[in-house]
C-alpha cells in the first residue's frame, strides 16, 4: 500500500506561481514513476506531468515551458507551476502506479483568477 498526500494548492492570480508537493508513505520502495494529473469541473482527469526514478520527464503540451516536475528520491514529488493561466484551474492529483495498481492522493485545489 502507498499513501499520497498533496499540499500547496490555493488561489493565485493569472501569471503567478504555485508549487505543489506530494509526500508518499507506506511501501515507497515499490514506487517507480510518479506524476501529477488534474481535473477541471465537467472535464475528464488529464495527465499534467510524470517523472521516473531516473529523472525522465513527460509533460502535457498545455503546460510545457511553464510547469516543472521534480522528485526527491522515492518519497516526494513536486510540481512548480509558473505563468499560471485561468485554464489551469483544477483539482491536482498526485499519482504513483505500482504494478497493476494506481495510487492517488486526495487532490489539492488550484484556482487561477483572471
Amino acid at each position: 500500500q502507498v499513501q499520497l498526500v498533496e499540499s500547496g494548492g490555493g488561489l493565485v492570480q493569472a501569471g503567478g506561481s504555485l508549487k505543489l508537493s506530494c509526500a508518499a508513505s507506506g511501501s515507497i520502495f515499490s514506487i517507480n514513476a510518479m506524476g501529477w494529473y488534474r481535473q477541471a469541473p465537467g472535464r475528464q482527469r488529464e495527465l499534467v506531468a510524470t517523472i521516473t526514478t531516473g529523472g525522465s520527464t513527460k509533460y502535457a503540451e498545455s503546460v510545457k515551458g511553464r510547469f516543472t516536475i521534480s522528485r526527491n528520491a522515492k518519497d516526494a514529488v513536486y510540481l512548480q507551476m509558473n505563468i499560471l493561466k485561468f485554464e489551469d484551474t483544477a483539482v491536482y492529483y498526485c499519482n504513483a502506479p505500482v504494478g497493476p495498481y494506481a495510487y492517488w492522493g486526495q487532490g489539492t485545489q488550484v484556482t487561477v483568477s483572471s
